[in-house]
C-alpha cells in the first residue's frame, strides 16, 4: 500500500498551495465581507487547469486523476471556502455528468469552455419540495417538436448567478417515482430561463446561492443529456462524486482551523506563558490534527476508487459524512482556543466557523449519508423488503 503522492499529485499540491497563499487568501476576507463573486481569481484558476481537473486534455481539461481533485478542493478552501465550493460545484456537479454522459457535440459545445473556465456551470436538483428526497422533482419538460419545453423552479443552485449552462434535472414522463425524471443541458440564456432570489447565507459568501425559474424555457432537442428517464441515475452518479469535493473542502475549513489555532496557542500568552503549554490546548490541538488525518485518507480512498473506476458510493458518503462532522467540531475548538479574540471578525476563524456548517447540509445531508451507508452495508437485506 502506498502512501506517498504521485510526481503529479504533489506537483499539483504545490502548484495549488502557491496560488492559494498568493491569490486566494489575501481576498478572502474581502470575499466573505462582500460576498463578492472572486472573477479575477476564478480566471486565473482556469489558466492553471483547476476548472477541469479531470477533464481528458482532449476536451481541454487538466488531464488529472480524481486524487489531484480532491487535493486542488482541500487546498483552495484552506484559504476561502467559498472559491472550493465554486470550484468543486463547477467540476464535480456540471462538468462530471456532462464528461460520463454527454455526447461527442455536447462535449465539444459545451465542456470544452467549461474545462477552460471560460464558462461556469451549475447543476439544478434542489426544488421547493425536492430536496433530500431527490426523486420528488417537480420541474416538468415536454418535448414539443424539436424543442423541449421545461416548467418549474429550482432553489439554492451553487452557482447559480454567474452560470452560463446548467445541468437541469425534470420530469419527463407519467411516472411519479424517480424513473420519470430525465437530465438536461441547459444554457443559462435560453428563452423562459431567469434567476430568482438570491439566498442570504451564514457563510460560504462570495459563492452564490440561487433560485433558477423555468417558464416555458426552450431548449434545443438534442439537449437531453443521457437517456430519457435516466436522470435520478445519472444525479446519483453526479452526488457520489461531488461528494468527493465537499469531503475536501470540509477538511480544507478544518486545516485552516487547526492551522491558525497552533499558530494562536504559541504566541497567545497567558499566566506567564504561552497558552501551548497547557494540557487542555495541547489536546484539542491534538484531535483535531487526528481528525483531520484520518478524513483527508478517507477522501483519498473514496477518489482513489473512482479513479480506477471501482464502485465508491459508500466509500464517499463516509468521507463525505466524516469530514463535515469533523469541520464543524474542529472550528468549534478552534473558536475556544482564541478565546474572545476567536468570536470577532478580526481574527479568521470566526468566518471557519460560519463556513463550516453548510458542509453537513449541501450534496446530501449527514443524515442522508448515513442512510447511503447502512444501504450500501444492508443492501441484502434491503432486496427482500
Amino acid at each position: 500500500m502506498e502512501f506517498r503522492l504521485t510526481e503529479e499529485q504533489r506537483i499539483l499540491k504545490e502548484m495549488v498551495q502557491d496560488f492559494a497563499k498568493n491569490e486566494v487568501l489575501p481576498k478572502a476576507e474581502h470575499i466573505d465581507r462582500t460576498g463578492e463573486f472572486p472573477k479575477e481569481v476564478i480566471k486565473k484558476a482556469g489558466e492553471l487547469g483547476l476548472m477541469g481537473v479531470e477533464v481528458p486534455t482532449e476536451w481541454d481539461g487538466a488531464g488529472m486523476d480524481a486524487i489531484c481533485y480532491a487535493i486542488a478542493i482541500e487546498e483552495l478552501s484552506v484559504a476561502s471556502a467559498a472559491l472550493g465550493v465554486i470550484v468543486s460545484a463547477h467540476n464535480s456537479l456540471c462538468i462530471s455528468p456532462l464528461m460520463k454522459f454527454g455526447t461527442e457535440e455536447q462535449k465539444e459545445k459545451y465542456l470544452k469552455p467549461l474545462a477552460r473556465g471560460e464558462m461556469i456551470g451549475c447543476l439544478g436538483l434542489t426544488e421547493p419540495s425536492a430536496g433530500s428526497d431527490a426523486a420528488a422533482v417537480k420541474t416538468k419538460a415536454e418535448l414539443k417538436g424539436d424543442k423541449w419545453i421545461l416548467n418549474g423552479t429550482k432553489l439554492f443552485i451553487t452557482n447559480g448567478k454567474e452560470a452560463g449552462v446548467a445541468v437541469i434535472l425534470a420530469r419527463t414522463e407519467p411516472d411519479p417515482s424517480y424513473r420519470g425524471i430525465s437530465a438536461f443541458i441547459v444554457p443559462t440564456d435560453a428563452r423562459g430561463f431567469s434567476l430568482g432570489k438570491e439566498e442570504e447565507k451564514l457563510g460560504i459568501h462570495g459563492s452564490s446561492t440561487m433560485e433558477l425559474i423555468f417558464e416555458d424555457c426552450e431548449i434545443p432537442k438534442e439537449n437531453l443529456l443521457g437517456e430519457r428517464g435516466k436522470g435520478f441515475s445519472i444525479a446519483m452518479f453526479t452526488l457520489d462524486g461531488g461528494r468527493i469535493g465537499i469531503a475536501a473542502q470540509a477538511i480544507g475549513i478544518a486545516r485552516a482551523a487547526y492551522e491558525a489555532s497552533v499558530a494562536f496557542a504559541k504566541e497567545r500568552v497567558q499566566f506567564g506563558q504561552p497558552i501551548a503549554r497547557f494540557q487542555a490546548i495541547q489536546w484539542m490541538v491534538a484531535d483535531m490534527a487526528t481528525e483531520i488525518e484520518a478524513g483527508r485518507l478517507l477522501i483519498w480512498r473514496s477518489a482513489w476508487l473512482k479513479k480506477e473506476g471501482l464502485a465508491y458510493s459508500q466509500e464517499s458518503a463516509m468521507a463525505k459524512l466524516y469530514c463535515a462532522e469533523v469541520a464543524q467540531r474542529v472550528v468549534v475548538d478552534a473558536v475556544q482556543v482564541h478565546g474572545g479574540y476567536g468570536y470577532v471578525r478580526d481574527y479568521p476563524v470566526e468566518r471557519y466557523y460560519r463556513d463550516a456548517k453548510i458542509t453537513s447540509i449541501y450534496e446530501g445531508t449527514s443524515e442522508v449519508q448515513r442512510i447511503v451507508i447502512a444501504n450500501n452495508i444492508f443492501r441484502d437485506v434491503l432486496k427482500g423488503k
